[in-house]
């Protein structure tokens, strides 16, 4: 993408976080806090590092809390409201679309986030702003090698990677996996005919893979998903030993 354009995100943020109950009780799993911070607030910290212009977030399980703990970042951030009807991954996206814009966004999971390396020229998301092709892609992911992850509970991998970029499914007994690491930019074409109905955003992988116009890019830093109490340690140990060699 080029500089002219405005750079919007949506982060991914209505779950009702159920593996990480009992603490999403009375939490909302973006509020979850790991190493003393909530998840989100990470994402925020990539965002604004990046310079992303507007930032839209979806509501839906105890969405006070979220919109209170947001409510400091407004307009920077605005609220897609979610609580009367959750519309999952994609469904969600779709209802934020009068919010994102007509130019390719990126899209975050609240419940992962990166620790970036210290000695990277360019960010991981400035890394795919500038990789983003139109013309060949409709999604582009951030993608991490089995190594670079903490919390990812998937044997194997999520896709495998040709030498042009192209992402396709892993499969078993496939060489070199690599996680997604929930961030992507995505083109808003695939919106017009989507379904205004809860639906995950594997759909849309699915046909970019059909149309050969799934790519992907490789993390350079550390991958952290926290969907369980007991990956709230495992993640706070890296980020301990991450802040001690910086």
């Amino acid at each position: 993408m080029t500089d002219r354009l405005e750079k919007r995100a949506m982060i991914l943020a209505a779950g009702l976080g159920t593996r990480l109950r009992p603490l999403t009780l009375s939490t909302p799993k973006p509020l979850v806090p790991v190493a003393g911070r909530p998840m989100i607030d990470y994402l925020i910290d990539l965002l604004k590092a990046d310079g992303v212009d507007q930032v839209v977030v979806n509501v839906h399980h105890l969405a006070d809390q979220m919109e209170a703990h947001l409510a400091p970042l407004t307009p920077w951030v605005s609220i897609s409201d979610e609580r009367d009807h959750l519309m999952d991954s994609g469904g969600g996206v779709v209802k934020a679309a009068h919010l994102l814009g007509k130019a390719p966004v990126l899209l975050l999971n609240a419940d992962s986030f990166w620790l970036e390396p210290s000695d990277a020229n360019d960010t991981n998301i400035a890394r795919l702003w500038s990789a983003f092709d139109p013309d060949t892609m409709d999604m582009l992911m951030l993608t991490a090698e089995p190594s670079q992850s903490t919390g990812h509970e998937k044997a194997g991998g999520d896709f495998v990677m040709q030498a042009n970029g192209r992402l396709s499914r892993y499969r078993e007994g496939l060489a070199d996996p690599l996680i997604y690491c929930g961030a992507m930019i995505l083109h808003p074409r695939l919106l017009g005919d989507a379904p205004r109905e809860p639906f995950s955003l594997n759909r849309f992988f699915d046909a970019a893979i059909a149309a050969g116009r799934l790519h992907g890019i490789r993390l350079k830093g550390h991958w952290l998903t926290v969907g369980t109490p007991e990956a709230i340690g495992a993640a706070e140990a890296v980020i301990a030993d991450f802040s001690a060699t910086r």
